[in-house]
């Protein structure tokens, strides 16, 4: 056992290295404002992309009068992309979304919250550490108090106990989520853009900051089997699908554009550019 562990390790280690050595040469995506948005995926945090909305199209005008003629991002894999977003576009058409919705009827919105509220709470090492790693000491001691209340308060974090509590001051920058805004505050680029069969959109810094998000997620040192581990994080994912139904950015999206996939990579690109100019 001790050996498929150190396996694992180094085999993770060395496709961190491997990942990010090919996305440290290369920035593709421009800095611009949006707001941000559910994309559908399966494998991990739902990833966000910009609205839709009229005000938030405003915001893309000179974004788009600068660079429209150049690529928000290297592509050179979009046959590979193509074919696993037609895949997880249909599987969240005809399977997640169905299943989603049938546990909506069966589940009240109450108890699907108090779940989604002690999931967003068990990631708070992944916010932390980011937010350590980046300088946002204000969002650091904002994120710690939140943890400390809901976890005593909330019952393990189940209620968000600080949610309607007045609020002194705000953080001077919003929270960090994750590693691959770490990292591209640290000067790496995207590199190419990816999509993961089930996971969704992402980029080679994204995939690197994906994995070592998940080296800071409790579940992963949990006492699972690989399919209980699989079937806590289906749960997770299916009950925050089933909070967003009801006016789905996704679907938005991907349903007026003449082309979905090019809709959610440009989208997201950009979401995650606005991440790092945090």
């Amino acid at each position: 056992m001790n050996g498929e562990k150190e396996g694992f390790r180094l085999l993770t280690m060395v496709l961190t290295a491997a990942l990010l050595l090919g996305a440290s040469g290369v920035c593709f995506a421009a800095e611009a404002p949006a707001e941000p948005v559910r994309v559908a995926q399966f494998g991990g945090e739902p990833a966000a992309v910009p609205s839709t909305a009229p005000a938030a199209a405003d915001d893309f005008d000179e974004f788009d009068a600068q660079y429209s003629d150049q690529p928000l991002v290297s592509d050179p894999l979009s046959g590979w992309n193509r074919f696993w977003f037609q895949i997880n576009d249909s599987l969240y058409r005809g399977v997640f979304r169905p299943m989603a919705r049938g546990y909506a009827w069966v589940v009240p919105p109450r108890p699907r919250t108090w779940v989604s509220n002690f999931f967003t709470n068990l990631l708070f090492p992944v916010r932390f550490l980011n937010d350590l790693l980046t300088g946002k000491w204000d969002a650091a001691y904002m994120e710690t108090s939140k943890f400390v209340a809901n976890t005593s308060f909330g019952v393990l974090g189940l209620g968000d106990v600080t949610g309607g509590m007045p609020k002194n001051w705000e953080p001077e920058r919003p929270t960090a989520d994750g590693f691959d805004q770490t990292l591209g505050k640290a000067g790496f680029g995207p590199g190419i853009y990816l999509v993961w069969p089930f996971i969704g959109p992402s980029s080679i810094r994204g995939t690197v900051g994906w994995v070592a998000d998940a080296y800071c997620d409790p579940l992963t040192y949990g006492r699972f089997t690989f399919l209980e581990f699989l079937g806590i994080r289906a749960y997770k994912n299916l009950n925050e699908l089933s909070l967003q139904l009801e006016g789905n950015e996704y679907e938005t999206l991907t349903d007026g554009a003449v082309d979905k996939y090019a809709a959610v990579r440009d989208a997201y690109i950009r979401f995650r550019a606005k991440k790092v100019a945090e």
